[in-house]
């Protein structure tokens, strides 16, 4: 059964990026963790936006962080409920229009604001998360460049297998600010069948040299960077870094 009002991350690819696509909050859970320490001893909140399955939320829980995980996907926040046990709240927020509670700190990784519809929306969004920092709050956020499209028009196709799921990609740029994913997955169910669905991931790409302007307004100093600490990111992956002014 499809879950047609819900874009993205339903169900059975929620379910598949949460076994086989682990990787990316793992390598840069190091690096938020180093940049958060300040707030972990002042034994602030954390809010992390697009939290999906909860693998960055449980390593933050278990470097003794008060941890809010806020996602869109129902799908996604029913997996972080499992996998999470100890964030103090796991809940549904959409951005822009959602309000953010107030933080200490607001983290994300997997370019969340790129699925918003349109720069628009992601402006909105971003200005929301600014308000939302306490003074001294500190910010550490991915988002895709313009440049994330630049360098793979024209990628193949991607397909992998796994004992109980398996996902084929299929990718495009038709502007320069748009990267989409068609993707089908297949999952094996209690029962025994396996059950197909298809999703497609329309993501806005930005440029993310203008994001510091944005912010400087709203009193908040950021600076656009390649990784949070020493990991190696997918090229044209951004990640922001800042704090609002004490």
């Amino acid at each position: 059964m499809t879950e047609p009002s819900v874009p993205y991350y339903r169900r059975d690819l929620a379910r598949v990026h949460h076994l086989g696509f682990a990787s990316h909050a793992e390598a840069c859970a190091p690096g938020i963790l180093q940049l958060l320490e300040p707030v972990r001893r002042r034994n602030g909140l954390v809010v992390e936006i697009g939290c999906g399955s909860g693998l960055l939320t449980r390593a933050l829980v278990d470097a003794g962080h008060r941890v809010v995980a806020t996602d869109a996907s129902p799908a996604m926040l029913e997996l972080a409920e499992q996998w999470a046990g100890g964030a103090e709240d796991v809940r549904r927020v959409t951005l822009p229009d959602d309000v953010l509670p107030p933080a200490d700190a607001i983290v994300g990784v997997g370019h969340a604001l790129n699925f918003l519809p349109d720069a628009e929306a992601i402006d909105r969004a971003l200005t929301a998360i600014a308000r939302a920092l306490r003074p001294g709050g500190v910010l550490a956020l991915d988002i895709c460049d313009l440049a994330w499209g630049e360098v793979r028009r024209n990628a193949p196709n991607l397909g992998l297998v796994d004992d109980e799921w398996a996902i084929v990609s299929r990718f495009s740029t038709p502007t320069p600010d748009r990267f989409v994913r068609d993707m089908t997955t297949f999952v094996l169910h209690e029962d025994g069948s396996w059950h197909r669905d298809d999703e497609r991931h329309d993501n806005v790409l930005v440029d993310t040299a203008s994001i510091p302007q944005l912010f400087a307004p709203l009193g908040v100093d950021v600076q656009v960077r390649t990784s949070f600490g020493g990991e190696h990111l997918p090229v044209g992956l951004r990640t922001l870094i800042g704090s609002r002014l004490a």
